[in-house]
């Protein structure tokens, strides 16, 4: 079968489901990736970003959207003594029974209920950061994404809980388009967590974040990957900055098949921080594959970016971060670093760093390591009295450390250690 009567064949899937309702700009968008799916086609190894995420398992799956018949939501997927705004979506449908929003005030809503008031922010930016016409699982997802959350944040106001949205996938076949939008006024602080959970059912997601950032704004988005061992997931997260704002986020990532997680940053003002920490734990045949993008558009900022890879099994990690420097865009700092634990001779890494740097005022570094673990540091572990396996889970607990401790949320940043701590355990069986 060829690739386009493939792609012809797969996209055929979500003709047959039901799409938000769209009015005026958003109709257009919408239309705009209609026009991008029938003239692009799906990445193959070929594709220089692609080259090591071979997306053909998930082009030759039917898929179907479906709901569950009686939702539930386990205590598995709550974050211990943190309260939060909650917002739960299974199987890509919103369960207000659910969810939980505390504090009054908040601008929250799903995507869906802020089209059908036809909320101007919505209408104004759901659809203008993404590059849906050249970018087909963007396109695939803004033509037939249903729902998502929407939060807005007033000028110079913070919520007094996060908001933590809960996606999750239940059954065999099940695909869905989540569209999620956060916007940020003048001096708006926000925290996110968003958290991925899939049973073992065989699954493909397509997810798109959008965060408009304005000045002296401050944002973060900490994402924690529990989906199940058969689920696709690809998602992209793009976020515009402006004037002397903030975004930090934290991708950790645990589970699933195939995950592809695209960070695209725009740093269109002066003055602006920017942060991007991950980690990924993988075991079995899992791929992810972690593609960052930070665009210095605009003089005096600073990005960090610090990524850990601790792979075993048969397990494939790719990370490809790129910061683009722009002409005129002076007083840069920016920083990239990805470390990698290879813990059998079958897992496999893949990561290129990149800088592209058009002036001339900057101080840019970036670096890529890859090594097994210390067996130096494990005999002296295990003379002190831990088996081989509790020397192995310690080290590779500290060398998780660094890319959580940007997690400024106490009770979160404990639990998510908690989850290396548990993983250290099943990637050593």
């Amino acid at each position: 079968m060829s690739t386009t009567s493939k792609k012809d064949k797969f996209i055929a899937n979500f003709m047959k489901n039901p799409v938000a309702d769209a009015i005026g700009q958003q109709q257009t968008v919408r239309e705009e990736a209609f026009q991008a799916l029938r003239e692009l086609e799906f990445p193959t190894l070929k594709d220089e970003a692609w080259k090591y995420t071979r997306v053909a398992g998930i082009l030759n799956k039917e898929f179907e959207v479906k709901e569950v018949e009686n939702p539930a939501l386990s205590e598995n997927y709550l974050i211990p003594d943190l309260k939060v705004n909650r917002l739960v979506f299974i199987n890509g449908k919103f369960q207000s029974e659910l969810s939980e929003i505390i504090d009054s005030d908040l601008d929250i809503k799903t995507t869906a209920q802020a089209r059908f008031e036809n909320h101007d922010a919505v209408g104004g930016y759901l659809g203008s950061l993404t590059n849906h016409k050249n970018e087909i699982f963007t396109a695939l997802n803004t033509a037939f994404n249903q729902t998502g959350a929407f939060v807005q944040i007033q000028k110079n106001k913070k919520p007094q809980f996060p908001v933590h949205i809960i996606d999750v996938t239940e059954g065999e076949g099940v695909t869905y388009q989540p569209r999620n939008l956060f916007v940020l006024e003048e001096g708006a602080e926000l925290d996110v967590i968003h958290t991925i959970e899939g049973d073992n059912g065989q699954s493909f997601t397509n997810l798109v974040n959008e965060f408009v950032i304005k000045e002296n704004a401050k944002a973060s988005y900490y994402q924690v990957q529990r989906n199940g061992e058969k689920n696709n997931h690809i998602q992209t997260t793009q976020v515009y900055q402006a004037q002397n704002s903030r975004f930090r986020t934290g991708t950790y990532t645990f589970g699933g098949k195939l995950i592809r997680n695209n960070v695209n940053i725009a740093v269109d003002g002066e003055n602006c921080e920017t942060i991007l920490n991950g980690a990924f734990l993988l075991n079995g045949k899992q791929h992810v594959d972690n593609h960052t993008f930070v665009d210095h558009l605009q003089p005096h900022c600073e990005s960090h970016e610090n990524y850990k890879g601790i792979i075993g099994g048969k397990a494939t990690g790719v990370f490809n971060g790129k910061v683009l420097v722009r002409p005129d865009s002076q007083k840069i700092n920016a920083f990239q670093s990805n470390q990698n634990i290879l813990l059998t001779e079958q897992a496999e890494i893949n990561s290129k760093p990149e800088l592209e740097i058009y002036a001339d005022d900057v101080k840019c570094s970036h670096g890529s390591t890859t090594g097994q673990m210390d067996e130096e540091a494990l005999f002296y572990l295990m003379s002190r009295g831990l088996t081989k396996a509790g020397a192995m889970g310690l080290m590779i607990q500290a060398f998780a450390a660094e890319s959580i401790e940007i997690v400024e949320i106490e009770p979160l940043k404990q639990w998510i250690e908690s989850l290396v701590e548990e993983r250290c355990k099943e990637i050593q069986d």
